[in-house]
C-alpha cells in the first residue's frame, strides 16, 4: 500500500489466501534480494576498492565515524517498519506522525553528534575520526525520511518501488565514495559518500510517489509510543550490540587494528545483509498478516521454511567466504592478518542470521519483552567478553563474538518453543545437514585439487575469481541435490505469483 498524502484514505490491500499470501513474499522476497544486490553490492566494491587505496588506520578511523552514525540511525528509527506494517488504524496518519518523530530524533542527534564530534572521537582513541563524524551525522534527517518511506512500501510487500531510492541511492554514493577515493580524498571519501547516498534516499522515493508530509496525530502517536517503548529500546540494544567491537578494539588495539578487523567484518555483514535481513524484513508482515487473518497456528511452520532459506543461503555463502578467505591478499598483503579474523567471523554471522530468523516470529506474536530480554542478554555477554579478550589480538576479538551467540543460539530457540513459533526440530536438522554437505563438497573438493594441482591458492584476481566461481557451482549443485524438497517449494510458491 503505497500512499499519496493528496488522496483520501489509504487503500489497504489484504491477500485472498495463504497461497497468494505466499506468493507475494516470495515475490516480495525476489525484489528486495534484486535491491539489495544492487545496493550491498555496490557497498561490497566500495569495500574492496578502498582497501586498495587506504590505510589500515584510514579505513579504521571512518569505520568508528561509521559505527556512531549507525546507532544514531536505529535511535531515530525507532521500530518504524514494525510500527507501520502492524497498525490496524489509519496507515497514512501512522507514516505521518512516525515521519515527525524520526526526523526530529535524527535532527537532534546530528546537532549533538556535530557539535560533540571531538571529544567522542577522543574517547574512542580516534581523534582523527572527528572531521568524518561531522560529515555522517548530516546525514541522519535525510536517512530518518527515507526510511519512514521505506516502512510505507513494507506494510503490503511494495518493494519494487525501493529500487530507486534504495539501490540508486546506494549506487550513486559508491561512486562518489569511488572517484574520492582514486583522487586522494582517504578516509573523507567514504563519509562524503555515505552522505550523498542519505540525502538522495529521500528525493528519489518522493520521485516513485512516496510523498510523506510530516504531521501529527494524536491516537497514531499514542499507538506508535506503546510499540516503540519496547521496540525501540531493542532496536537501540541490537545497534549497539553490533557496533560495540569497533570502538573497544579502538581504544585497546588502536586505528589500525580497527581496520584490519573491519575489512573482515564488512565482509563477514554482507550475507546478514543481503540474506537474513532480505528475509526477515518480508517475513514480518507476512506474519503479520497471517495473524490477522486467523492463521497464528501455522507461524511455526512458516519460520522453519525462513529458518531452512536462512541456513542454505546465508550458510551458503559464509561457508564459501571461509573457504576462500585467504584470498583476501589479493586486495594487498598488509590485509593478510584479516584471513583468520574473516574465518571466525563467519561462524558469528551464521549464528545472528539464524536467530533472526527466530527473532522475526517471537517479535510478531508480542512477546517483544523477551525479546529485549534476549538482546540485552546478548550485549551484556559482548560487553564483558570483548575488553577482556581483544588485549590477546583481533581474533581473540571475533572470538568473543562468536561466543556469545553461541550462548544465546539454545536460549533463543528455547524462548520460540515456549512462544509456540519454533521452527519443528526435524525440519531444523534437515536444514542443518543441507548445509553441511554442500558446504563440505566443496571444501573437499579445495583441499584435493591443491594437492593434486588442480589449483593454487590465488594470488591474483583472476585466480580468485575462477576458485570462487567453481566452487558456486559446486555448491549450488550439491545444496540443490541435499534441499530439492525445499528448493522446488520455493519455485512453487513463485510460480504461483506469476
Amino acid at each position: 500500500m503505497i500512499m499519496n498524502p493528496a488522496e483520501g484514505a489509504p487503500a489497504d490491500t489484504e491477500f485472498e489466501d495463504s497461497a497468494e499470501l505466499g506468493a507475494r513474499a516470495a515475490h516480495g522476497a525476489a525484489w528486495l534480494g534484486v535491491i539489495n544486490l544492487a545496493s550491498k553490492g555496490s557497498q561490497i566494491m566500495v569495500t574492496l576498492i578502498l582497501a586498495s587505496f587506504l590505510t589500515q588506520g584510514q579505513l579504521g578511523l571512518v569505520t568508528v565515524a561509521v559505527s556512531l552514525i549507525t546507532v544514531a540511525q536505529v535511535i531515530q528509527a525507532m521500530g518504524v517498519y514494525d510500527v507501520i506494517a502492524r497498525t490496524d488504524g489509519n496507515p497514512l496518519a501512522m507514516t505521518r506522525t512516525v515521519a515527525t518523530l524520526s526526523i526530529g530524533v535524527g535532527a537532534v542527534a546530528a546537532v549533538v553528534l556535530v557539535a560533540g564530534a571531538s571529544p567522542l572521537a577522543d574517547l574512542l582513541g580516534a581523534a582523527d575520526a572527528a572531521p568524518l563524524i561531522m560529515i555522517t551525522a548530516i546525514s541522519l534527517p535525510f536517512t530518518a525520511l527515507g526510511g519512514v518511506q521505506m516502512a510505507l512500501m513494507h506494510r503490503d510487500l511494495d518493494f519494487r518501488r525501493r529500487m530507486l531510492p534504495d539501490a540508486g541511492s546506494a549506487l550513486i554514493g559508491a561512486v562518489f565514495t569511488v572517484a574520492l577515493a582514486v583522487t586522494g580524498a582517504g578516509a573523507y571519501s567514504l563519509a562524503v559518500g555515505l552522505l550523498v547516498g542519505a540525502i538522495l534516499q529521500p528525493v528519489f522515493g518522493f520521485f516513485v510517489g512516496v510523498r510523506i508530509l510530516p504531521s501529527w496525530d494524536r491516537e497514531a502517536a499514542a499507538e506508535a509510543m506503546r510499540w516503540i517503548r519496547v521496540v525501540g529500546p531493542a532496536a537501540i540494544v541490537w545497534t549497539i550490540l553490533i557496533n560495540i567491537d569497533y570502538p573497544t578494539i579502538s581504544r585497546v588495539l588502536g586505528p589500525d587494528a580497527v581496520g584490519v578487523y573491519s575489512l573482515a567484518y564488512r565482509i563477514a555483514w554482507i550475507p546478514y545483509i543481503m540474506v537474513a535481513v532480505v528475509l526477515g524484513a518480508v517475513a514480518f508482515p507476512v506474519y503479520t498478516s497471517m495473524i490477522r487473518r486467523g492463521e497464528r497456528d501455522q507461524i511455526p511452520a512458516a519460520v522453519g521454511r525462513l529458518t531452512h532459506a536462512t541456513l542454505l543461503i546465508a550458510g551458503g555463502m559464509y561457508a564459501l567466504i571461509a573457504i576462500m578467505a585467504p584470498s583476501i591478499v589479493v586486495l594487498g598483503g598488509q590485509w593478510s592478518g584479516s584471513v583468520p579474523v574473516l574465518i571466525v567471523l563467519c561462524g558469528y554471522g551464521l549464528g545472528i542470521s539464524v536467530m533472526s530468523a527466530w527473532y522475526e516470529g517471537i517479535r510478531v506474536v508480542g512477546w517483544t519483552r523477551t525479546f529485549l530480554a534476549l538482546e540485552s542478554t546478548h550485549l551484556i555477554l559482548l560487553a564483558t567478553l570483548l575488553p577482556v579478550l581483544t588485549r590477546y589480538g583481533v581474533v581473540a576479538a571475533a572470538l568473543a563474538q562468536v561466543a556469545a551467540v553461541a550462548v544465546l543460539i539454545p536460549v533463543a530457540w528455547i524462548v520460540s518453543w515456549k512462544a509456540k513459533v519454533a521452527p519443528p526440530v526435524g525440519g531444523f536438522v534437515r536444514a542443518i545437514l543441507g548445509l553441511l554437505v554442500p558446504a563440505g563438497a566443496c571444501y573437499g573438493m579445495q583441499i584435493l585439487a591443491y594437492r593434486i594441482g588442480w589449483m593454487t591458492r590465488p594470488v591474483t584476481w583472476t585466480e580468485a575469481i575462477v576458485e570462487g566461481v567453481v566452487m558456486v557451482v559446486i555448491f549450488v549443485a550439491v545444496a540443490y541435490m541435499a534441499n530439492k524438497r525445499a528448493v522446488d517449494e520455493l519455485w512453487r510458491l513463485r510460480g504461483r505469483r506469476s
